[in-house]
């Protein structure tokens, strides 16, 4: 994976300034034209078609087209300022790239130029992210220690979920201001590193299976909030170390269907919650893996730790390389969102509109390839703003 970080979207005074203006289209309609770069290496493949994508973030409008044979596509739009994004694939290949900030189309023609990042597609996938908690009804209030993830395994092998990891990058929110310089090689992985236990064979996933991870409560949170989710189950694997994370509300003993054997494992933990920290708004979510030693021995090297700039609190340095699954969310109700994985981990986001409304964030399926394969195959671009979409309510909701 190349290893680069985009400059920091300035969303809130570009929104600012247009919506200033009454009639923010008026002029008429002029010329957007998006030039795509593939990376030198992989130049053999010029030519080959790549989907652009440019989305109106004033109108919430989006618009895509297909580039040419010179990777050129053209747009005939709306004044506006809009977010660019490209993506392609080759079979196990895939590109993306997208601006390093907004494309503005005031009063005139305008062009950009994508660079695209090459990656290759996992055979295991983030398919579900629900942090965002859901209504106490008919109870008053809100209620969130009933997180969980899903991972899918996307590729017609077995694939053993022993010795891969899960954890979320510094800053927690993509509101927040980013403290990390462009360019670093590493995913700044905060709080903890989650591990899925197991020695090595120990727990297969099988062509389209899927594996739940309770990051907190795994217990069946219906029995007293009727919206939320059941996550007292044989095949659930349970964040639950009260060394560690303590606190019982968000998580208390599991329930008596988890087995002690799918207990994850606390790597290590560099924060000083008393339980897992996550954004419930604007989440990252990694799913990684250490090459050439365990992650174990790699979190007990000192040069494997550092700060976070400007403050005492410490990380993990996760190189990118090792990052198999990335998903970048940003927080619908704010246009300060601001991205934190490079485009080669993820060349967009999702957006989650709001929180405590059963909402989930889930990945499209691939009916084609699911048809041609015969298993569930889900739509992996590793660009999220394509992958994903927002859900009413949570996959495990009955």
């Amino acid at each position: 994976m190349r290893k680069g970080m985009f400059l920091l979207l300035a969303l809130v005074s570009a929104v600012g300034c247009l919506q200033m203006k009454s009639e923010p289209y008026e002029g008429g309609t002029f010329k957007l034209t998006v030039s795509t770069v593939l990376p030198s290496e992989y130049s053999e493949l010029s030519g080959m078609p790549i989907t652009v994508r440019a989305d109106n973030i004033v109108s919430s409008t989006i618009y895509t087209g297909v580039t040419d044979l010179h990777g050129k596509a053209t747009f005939t739009l709306e004044n506006g300022l809009y977010a660019v994004t490209a993506s392609g694939r080759h079979g196990e290949h895939i590109f993306n790239g997208t601006t390093s900030g907004l494309v503005k189309l005031l009063g005139g023609d305008a062009s950009c130029t994508v660079p695209l990042f090459h990656s290759i597609s996992g055979a295991l996938v983030i398919k579900e992210i629900y942090v965002g908690g859901c209504s106490k009804a008919p109870q008053e209030g809100t209620w969130q220690s009933d997180k969980y993830l899903i991972i899918h395994n996307n590729s017609a092998e077995t694939v053993y979920l022993d010795g891969y990891c899960l954890g979320t990058v510094s800053p927690y929110n993509a509101t927040a201001n980013n403290p990390w310089p462009e360019g670093i090689d590493f995913a700044p992985i905060i709080q903890a590193v989650i591990g899925f236990p197991g020695g090595g064979q120990d727990f297969p996933l099988a062509p389209g299976g899927d594996a739940i991870v309770a990051l907190c409560g795994a217990i069946d949170h219906t029995r007293q909030y009727p919206l939320s989710v059941n996550l007292n189950r044989e095949d659930v694997f349970a964040l639950y170390n009260p060394e560690y994370f303590p606190n019982p509300t968000y998580h208390p003993a599991p329930g008596d269907k988890i087995q002690s054997a799918r207990l994850m494992d606390i790597v290590i933990k560099t924060g000083q919650a008393n339980a897992y920290s996550i954004s419930i708004s604007s989440p990252t979510v990694l799913l990684f893996r250490a090459k050439g030693m365990t992650m174990a021995e790699y979190v007990a090297q000192a040069e494997s730790i550092t700060q976070i700039p400007g403050s005492t609190e410490r990380v993990v340095k996760i190189p990118l390389e090792w990052v198999v699954d990335a998903v970048e969310v940003f927080d619908g109700r704010s246009s300060g969102n601001r991205k934190r994985l490079p485009s080669d981990l993820d060349a967009g986001f999702v957006i989650q509109s709001d929180t405590y409304k059963q909402h989930s964030l889930m990945r499209h399926v691939d009916e084609a390839a699911t048809q041609a394969q015969g298993f569930e195959v889900l739509k992996d671009t590793n660009n999220s703003t394509d992958d994903f979409y927002e859900s009413d309510t949570q996959s495990l909701h009955n």
